[in-house]
């Protein structure tokens, strides 16, 4: 029977004006069932007490502790980018400073990770909740529309179109392996649509690198100080038929073409990264090609079948469509 090598664990934690939630995210990791090998903190600058009550956290700890603190703000994009650069076991885990994670997250997501040494990056589910961690009826997934179906596609293959449809993957509910960091990072200044977490994800899905886990195995907390959270997008108003004949061409055409550069810089930022050929880069390539036709379309009407039928006939129209709000975005 063959033994599995048990990796080594770190945290990678990020802290910014974290007082009043800080204890109790720290007390969910002193209970986990499997405790780390290490926590690395970034602190960018907190001004409310922060740094002091890490040094006391750091102080009585079971496991060793190094706490950075920027000499500038580096905001959480590059606040993780420096923590997560400075652990060193095989295995890290991101953590916000203001949820709960319950006991069996690390045990049950580094399990994972042995039995599936393919997979670079791996994320589960959480508990949505207010803010004193009460009300446990949403998860997190639900209100990201991570649900059965786009699931099934994401098993399928079709992880890259799932990401690039919206990040699904919570960087706070995500494990990934040290070996991975050289091709995640550094993090870029700008990833339109996304931030750190959702860049760690396409760049794993150009690999098919990325799993999910699918067990609420933490408590998200909303609040109003928190930096990234989860918030309800409002929906535009309803594009009739005659709406979609009638627009100015101009004011049709706006949203296309910031699709399009969208796609077009992160299709630039991955091809630094990943290597020409990577498997999940075609689908990144297939969305461009169909958006930067739709935005480019001759004023000619007539002139615009053949493209919009050979799109139509490929099925891109309707894969590309957001099936929570197909009928108000623009044709």
């Amino acid at each position: 029977m063959t033994t599995l090598t048990q990796p080594t664990v770190s945290i990678a934690l990020c802290t910014y004006n974290g007082m009043a939630y800080l204890s109790t995210q720290w007390n969910s990791l002193l209970g986990q069932q499997q405790l780390p090998d290490e926590v690395v903190i970034s602190d960018d600058r907190s001004t409310d007490g922060t740094s002091n009550l890490l040094l006391k956290l750091a102080a009585e700890a079971p496991f060793p502790v190094r706490i950075l603190e920027n000499q500038t703000r580096l905001g959480y994009n590059k606040n993780f980018e420096r923590a997560l650069a400075a652990c060193t076991s095989d295995l890290i885990f991101i953590c916000d400073q203001d949820d709960f994670w319950l006991p069996e997250k690390i045990s049950t997501m580094t399990q994972y990770m042995v039995h599936h040494p393919e997979v670079q990056v791996a994320f589960c589910d959480a508990w949505v909740t207010d803010e004193h961690l009460e009300g446990r009826q949403n998860r997190f997934w639900e209100t990201v529309r991570f649900n059965k179906k786009t699931q099934e596609r994401w098993i399928a293959g079709e992880t890259m179109d799932v990401l690039l449809d919206g990040n699904r993957m919570m960087g706070c509910a995500t494990v990934l392996r040290r070996a991975f960091l050289p091709t995640i990072l550094p993090i870029p200044e700008k990833i339109p649509g996304y931030i750190y977490d959702g860049w760690i994800a396409l760049v794993a899905s150009t690999q098919n690198a990325i799993h999910f886990i699918n067990q609420p195995l933490q408590l998200y907390r909303t609040h109003v100080q928190q930096q990234v959270g989860v918030r309800q997008q409002e929906v535009g108003a309803r594009i009739k038929l005659r709406d979609r004949l009638t627009r100015h061409r101009a004011r049709k055409l706006a949203p296309l073409l910031k699709k399009q550069i969208q796609l077009s810089i992160i299709n630039e930022l991955l091809s630094k990264r990943v290597p020409y050929n990577s498997p999940g880069l075609p689908q990144l390539q297939r969305r461009l090609a169909h958006f930067s036709m739709r935005s480019n379309l001759p004023h000619n009407r007539l002139r615009r079948v053949a493209p919009v039928l050979t799109n139509f006939w490929r099925g891109n129209y309707r894969r590309y469509a957001d099936a929570a709000a197909n009928w108000y975005a623009p044709c």
